[in-house]
């Protein structure tokens, strides 16, 4: 693998605050994803920076406020949040972390500041996220040799004590294994499995294996990859082996359109779910999310099936987007797609639901009395609509005819 030899591209406030911490006899480098993702040659959408020789985080705060605006989300894990030019901005201290509960929280914190990068790349997953940059001298510090695992495509874990602290690792490790297409070692699978047998991933949130769930989608060329360690080390009770070429399919498919993120997920979840029992798909969902109409709209895609006859396809349009269940079906390769797509344009129900000629108010232009029967009225006039295509006046006699 090529490696980056360019200078990486930092924005020029975040050059600034560098600089102020340097001449007030602090050392800021960067290090973690930004500096790999660099030497990758990939987007660096986001900087952590470690500030060694600082003596505590209300001192680098009161700098970087001189900048910007300082967030204190992560505080308790000695991180401070700032953001410029888009870009999320993590500003740390170099720490240790001893495991103290069951929880992600569940971390005893020491501050220190003074540590050799070493010992404060120590505590760090992966050898490819422990490399240092300083900026000042464009150079690179890699204490564990990460650079050399990156040309070699390798997943490797750091400290053997810390890394089985965090059992989030194993969702971390299968994610950059599928957006890099890197292989994961033969000792760090060990450590892996020995997490997983310990039963620590059940302790993890929600929140934190959907956030990784949803970069190893997002991110990878190929969401297989990270699929088939899924189903190799039996992480969830459903195996994703049938949909291995549909997922990779569907992140194609998604590459070039401009579609809302909620929505891509959606349909990444449908198509990893499709054709599982409900009660399956309800528990997997459950496991990974709170939000209710998230979960909804995955188990209501699951459940459909693309018509071709413009009746049902209209019918369908009430409940779902079309247009997701035919990307769903174009994933999988399962219809003749083209002809239903025309039948959806032509009643313009594609990406909305079919648009009902008769509300409540032409009911009441009708001369009908406001009640109990304007639902029966409303769900005969639709019916019609959708089996005969008649026109909003010809659907205004027959109710007449009728009610």
């Amino acid at each position: 693998m090529c490696i980056n030899k360019s200078k990486i591209n930092i924005p020029k406030l975040l050059i600034d605050i560098l600089k102020t911490l340097q001449d007030s006899g602090y050392k800021p480098y960067l290090v973690g994803g930004c500096v790999r993702d660099f030497l990758l040659s990939k987007p660096v959408k986001d900087f952590d920076i470690e500030v060694f020789g600082i003596e505590n985080l209300e001192k680098l705060k009161t700098i970087l406020e001189k900048y910007t605006k300082v967030h204190d989300i992560g505080k308790s894990f000695g991180v401070l949040k700032v953001n410029i030019d888009d870009l999320d901005i993590d500003f740390s201290i170099p720490r240790v972390e001893k495991k103290v509960g069951k929880t992600h929280k569940s971390f005893e914190i020491k501050l220190l500041s003074n540590i050799n990068i070493k010992k404060a790349a120590k505590r760090r997953d992966f050898t490819i996220n422990s490399i240092y940059y300083d900026y000042f001298k464009d150079s690179f510090i890699d204490p564990f040799l990460g650079i050399k695992d990156l040309k070699k495509r390798k997943i490797k874990y750091i400290d053997k004590k810390s890394f089985i602290e965090d059992s989030l690792r194993v969702f971390r490790a299968f994610g950059f294994a599928s957006r890099f297409n890197f292989k994961i070692t033969k000792k760090t699978k060990q450590l892996l499995k020995t997490i997983i047998k310990s039963g620590e991933l059940n302790n993890l949130s929600k929140e934190r294996v959907f956030e990784e769930l949803k970069k190893l989608l997002l991110k990878s060329k190929k969401p297989s990859v990270g699929l088939k360690l899924f189903d190799e080390f039996k992480i969830f009770k459903i195996s994703f082996l049938k949909k291995y070429k549909a997922i990779d399919k569907l992140s194609k498919i998604l590459k070039n359109r401009d579609i809302d993120l909620k929505r891509v997920l959606i349909l990444y979840f449908v198509v990893l779910l499709k054709d599982e029992k409900e009660d399956d798909i309800l528990e997997f969902l459950s496991k990974i999310s709170s939000d209710k109409k998230f979960i909804n709209s995955i188990i209501s895609l699951c459940k459909e099936s693309l018509e071709d006859d413009i009746v049902s396809l209209k019918k369908q349009s009430l409940n779902i987007v079309l247009e997701d269940l035919i990307l769903v079906e174009i994933a999988f390769g399962n219809k003749d797609i083209e002809a239903i797509i025309k039948k959806c344009e032509e009643s313009d129900i594609l990406s909305k639901g079919l648009k009902p000629h008769i509300m409540g108010v032409d009911l009441l232009d009708l001369g009908f009395t406001p009640s109990g029967d304007f639902r029966n009225m409303l769900n005969f006039a639709m019916d019609l609509q959708i089996k005969e295509n008649l026109s909003k006046d010809d659907l205004k006699q027959r109710l007449k005819k009728n009610f």
